[in-house]
């Protein structure tokens, strides 16, 4: 097939609204397909490795010195502690934002009233924003990370009195 028809055939794919063109020229034949503007596709992982520049260091785990300290997430020689309530924790690795926009309010404060379900910030994780949501009704009492901060499965985020 001719190069010159197959670049017609993306100018009219790019200017039309089909996502897909298939052309059989006796044993030959070109398929050409793209995703219209606006739809969301889950890409494999694979296809997900571009990285912007201030995510290019990964951040490494803090190492757990004792059980008691993988357990708690503090220090069983007398590091930071959890204060006593619920712990919320990461259910993904990604980064936490307090609010839902940087010009926006965060979710919740410390000293604040949740109910079960309220969401109380968000995680981004391969581009999809996720909700983490309050699983029991009670009172802000820490919030254990900062907007923007890498997190890891699994780490305490908030405590609910």
């Amino acid at each position: 097939m001719d190069l010159r028809k197959i670049k017609k055939l993306i100018d009219l794919l790019e200017e039309s609204n089909l996502a897909e063109i298939e052309i059989k020229e006796g044993e030959e034949s070109v398929r050409l397909s793209r995703i219209p503007t606006g739809v969301a596709v889950a890409a494999p992982a694979a296809a997900l490795e571009v990285r912007s520049p201030a995510a290019a260091a990964p951040a490494a785990p803090m190492p757990m010195n004792s059980p008691v300290e993988a357990a708690t997430g503090g220090s069983a020689k007398g590091g930071p502690e959890l204060p006593p309530g619920h712990v919320v924790r990461a259910p993904m690795v990604g980064t936490y934002y307090a609010a839902p926009a940087p010009d926006k309010p965060a979710f919740v404060s410390v000293g604040q009233q949740v109910k079960a379900g309220e969401t109380l910030g968000i995680i981004e994780a391969m581009k999809m924003f996720n909700p983490i949501e309050a699983d029991v009704a009670g009172t802000v009492v820490a919030i254990l990370c900062e907007s923007g901060q890498p997190i890891e499965f699994d780490q305490p985020l908030f405590v609910i009195g």
